[in-house]
């Protein structure tokens, strides 16, 4: 299992390895740049190279970098459309240095042009720069459906997926409490959530999932996470996740509202639920479930 939360960039590149490693985590995710902003530091490609380095002499997993919220290729404004396009290349330019990790994006807000408008521009935006990079796969967020946000659906999240050409550098990061927000109880029905999805857009999409709690009920269609236990999930879904066949081979990604000790113990109790509760050798194929 390789489990993380999310990290400061601020202090450079090598220090999330480093700080990662304090919490007993093995991967973590991190904002590349203002993510609520366009702004970015300056890329120094040595500090790439050192956090490449330190990964690999410490046996992590693949990280997740998160693109900023401004992030919208489906506005229905073009100059911010052309923003967006900007910083997502930008950003993969500099996730070149550090290859084979995941880009995860929110899909954006369609504004009320719909959601097949929006489906059509966001696979306008990423195309051209799917098709010269390599490096890195992009991950669409499930989210929870609040206004005119994209992703509040499986079908949503398929029709942009098929309107992308190079839809072979496209996954799929879980959120639990979006997932809950937005109407699929994976509190009372994981299996049947993760049924839905797979019918829909296929469970090898399914790369990274972000472990929290939600501070709203179910269908709410609101976004607010709270640390594990402490919301309408609870631990004992934390632990269904945790022991669920088909999610054995996921990134789990806190993005709980705790500091670096509260997240050190989070990640320690995941540990100690994982190891209690995997699934058994010799079970089917994890990826089948009907």
């Amino acid at each position: 299992m390789h489990v993380g939360a999310h990290q400061s960039i601020a202090k450079g590149l090598r220090h999330l390895g480093e700080e990662a490693r304090t919490m007993g985590a093995d991967t973590f995710q991190c904002f590349l740049r203002n993510p609520r902003g366009a702004a970015a530091k300056p890329f120094d490609p040595a500090e790439a190279t050192a956090l490449r380095a330190f990964l690999a002499d410490h046996t992590f997993g693949p990280f997740v970098a998160h693109a900023p919220y401004t992030l919208n290729l489906c506005s229905d404004s073009p100059q911010i459309r052309q923003v967006s396009q900007e910083m997502l290349r930008d950003d993969l330019e500099r996730m070149a240095h550090l290859p084979g990790n995941y880009y995860n994006l929110h899909p954006g807000s369609h504004r009320g042009q719909g959601p097949q408008v929006a489906a059509e521009q966001i696979a306008a935006g990423l195309d051209p720069i799917l098709q010269n990079q390599t490096h890195t796969m992009l991950l669409l967020e499930t989210m929870a459906g609040k206004g005119t946000e994209m992703g509040r659906s499986f079908q949503e999240i398929r029709w942009m997926i098929h309107r992308v050409e190079n839809r072979d550098r496209i996954g799929v990061c879980f959120d639990a409490c979006h997932l809950y927000s937005a109407g699929y109880d994976i509190v009372g029905d994981l299996d049947g959530v993760l049924r839905e999805f797979h019918h829909a857009v296929g469970l090898d999409r399914l790369r990274a999932f972000h472990l929290n709690d939600s501070a709203f009920p179910f269908a709410s269609h609101k976004d607010r996470h709270l640390p594990l236990g402490q919301g309408y999930l609870g631990w004992e879904t934390i632990r269904r996740i945790l022991a669920h066949p088909a999610l054995q081979d996921l990134l789990l990604i806190l993005e709980t509202p705790l500091d670096s000790a509260g997240h050190r113990r989070e990640i320690a109790q995941l540990r100690q639920d994982w190891i209690a509760a995997k699934a058994p050798t010799g079970s089917p194929d994890h990826r089948k479930i009907g």
